[in-house]
């Protein structure tokens, strides 16, 4: 992982905006963000964690595409892909360290703010409030893997990729086809037909 930098808190505009949305931050609070967050630049590619490891760290991602994914055999299968202004780390694992079963990658060159786990959860003790923002985050994640079985069950590959691009129209054509097939559980081929489908004339 490339090495951080300091940030200032006034650079923070994004990160904060996303977090107040779901409730008001106090300057402490920011403060506190501000001092134990760095700012990491990460090439494309990138294995931010991988099978087998544990999760130490949060990410925000301020710009790029990263995704989800675990190993069948030979074969990868993504599990979520998200962008800019939204968390990424291995939530299930953050009460009980353990090794994980998804990998987390970095499909554009990206700008990541970053923070300890061991940080954040100081900051859940020295500041009680803020877990009111983890609460309604974790809402919000709920909601995305909601919608993720949703399109798991859905029996058409062309509503599959419907439903993609009315909730992620911004993604359609910044990842690549192969990742945004297997999310989608279909194959390259299939994939390619209904796009050529959908954009004809």
């Amino acid at each position: 992982m490339p090495t951080g930098t300091d940030i200032q808190e006034t650079d923070l505009k994004a990160l904060f905006g996303s977090l107040e949305f779901f409730h008001p931050l106090s300057p402490e609070i920011k403060a506190y963000i501000s001092h134990h967050i760095v700012t990491r630049q990460v090439s494309k590619r990138i294995l931010l964690l991988k099978e087998g490891e544990t999760c130490h760290h949060v990410y925000f991602i301020r710009k790029g595409i990263v995704r989800g994914f675990f190993r069948e055999g030979t074969k990868d299968i993504t599990t979520w892909i998200t962008a800019e202004n939204e968390l990424v780390s291995s939530i299930s694992t953050w009460d009980i360290p353990r090794p994980v079963t998804e990998n987390i990658q970095v499909l554009e060159d990206a700008e990541l703010y970053v923070m300890t786990l061991a940080a954040l959860k100081d900051l859940f003790i020295r500041y009680p409030e803020f877990n009111i923002v983890v609460r309604k985050l974790l809402q919000k994640y709920y909601a995305d893997a909601e919608n993720r079985a949703f399109i798991a069950r859905l029996t058409k590959a062309e509503n599959k990729y419907r439903y993609f691009l009315k909730a992620h129209p911004s993604l359609a054509n910044r990842v690549p086809l192969k990742y945004i097939a297997s999310y989608l559980g279909m194959t390259l081929e299939t994939l390619s037909r209904i796009r050529k489908k959908i954009t004809r004339p």
